[in-house]
């Protein structure tokens, strides 16, 4: 669902990034990479993320996405002992995934494919880009990706998953096992300031949103309003939904931590504000008039991506291009495990 009343092309949405500032490893400490605000004069402003307390009032209310990354990524092979990877999009039920498999020759329906531990899926549909695999025999599937998948970086970070990225690709606050990326603003969250959060009395609130590996396709149409956006589950219970509207009626600050916490707030929004399940295809470009988010934790994004038309409805187009021209500039680090931003909503 795409949200605009602009005409808006793909270009206004491509910069050059240099190579060296994509960050393919985390720094040492979360909450130690680097923060640029973006004031409501334009001015730029360069901190730790630790700082991003003291941005914070006591009356706002924190937003955080609390899906957990599945270790996503599968190494298998088909009967004839062809290489085969699969990578996980979504779990259905305990038998039933759907998801992207890749291989040297064509994938058909029929298809069996031989997983870790002896496991076997069978490729039941074909679903545009993806399939629907279904396993031999029921199981725990979260666990069994917990057991025997990897974890699925970003394909820019050119390396396959290791030990630490088990624990730095996940936030530390992680419950609901259930996105094939990580919400990637919340990983600059430690322990150590959720604590101190808690200690100045800020509020904070959890929604779930499962990110989808289309996270990271890049927008191809000229005009993106043709693009076709990918769907995402969500879910937001009843005790969000009593703070966001008692945060509200005080004249406090709704603060998203990334993108996905926006996308929802503002789907929940658009049905009245209400607790709920489902799927969201939002699509938010410029021109979108945003009904609940006030300010945005999000990271740098890759060129001519869904994401870096959704900051730039949120902090303006032309803004958007400064801060991120400075970013360049100040050698800050770019994508997942690169440095955040703070942003406040353009009218």
């Amino acid at each position: 669902m795409a949200i605009t009343s602009l005409s808006m092309h793909l270009s206004d949405f491509d910069y050059d990034l240099p190579d060296n500032l994509i960050a393919s490893t985390p720094i040492r400490c979360r909450d130690q990479s680097r923060l640029l605000v973006v004031n409501d004069n334009l001015q730029f402003e360069e901190k730790h993320f630790s700082d991003i307390i003291d941005y914070i009032g006591k009356n706002d209310l924190l937003v955080f996405n609390n899906s957990k990354v599945l270790k996503a990524r599968l190494f298998g092979h088909k009967v004839s002992g062809g290489k085969i990877e699969v990578l996980v999009e979504r779990i259905l039920n305990n038998k039933t995934i759907i998801a992207h498999v890749r291989s040297n020759k064509t994938i058909r329906v029929g298809l069996t494919i031989l997983l870790p531990n002896d496991a076997q899926v069978q490729v039941s549909k074909i679903l545009g880009g993806l399939f629907e695999l279904v396993f031999q025999t029921p199981l725990n599937i979260a666990l069994y990706l917990d057991q025997f998948g990897h974890i699925p970086l970003p394909s820019y970070m050119n390396r396959p998953g290791d030990v630490p990225d088990i624990e730095r690709y996940q936030t530390v606050y992680a419950k609901t096992y259930g996105s094939v990326a990580a919400p990637t603003a919340g990983l600059h969250f430690s322990l150590e300031l959720l604590k101190k959060i808690e200690t100045r009395g800020i509020k904070t609130a959890f929604i779930t949103l499962h990110v989808g590996s289309g996270t990271f396709k890049p927008v191809s149409v000229t005009d993106i309003t043709k693009h076709k956006m990918h769907s995402e589950v969500y879910s937001v219970d009843e005790a969000t939904i009593e703070l966001i509207n008692q945060v509200r009626a005080k004249g406090g600050k709704i603060i998203a931590v990334g993108t996905t916490s926006l996308r929802t707030l503002e789907t929940i929004a658009a049905k009245g504000i209400v607790a709920g399940e489902g799927e969201t295809d939002i699509f938010i470009t410029p021109g979108y008039k945003f009904k609940l988010v006030d300010k945005l934790i999000t990271n740098f994004h890759l060129p001519k991506s869904t994401l870096l038309m959704l900051v730039s409805a949120f902090a303006g187009i032309d803004n958007i291009k400064n801060a991120y021209r400075f970013a360049i500039e100040k050698q800050y680090r770019f994508f997942s495990y690169g440095d955040a931003m703070l942003l406040t909503r353009n009218g």
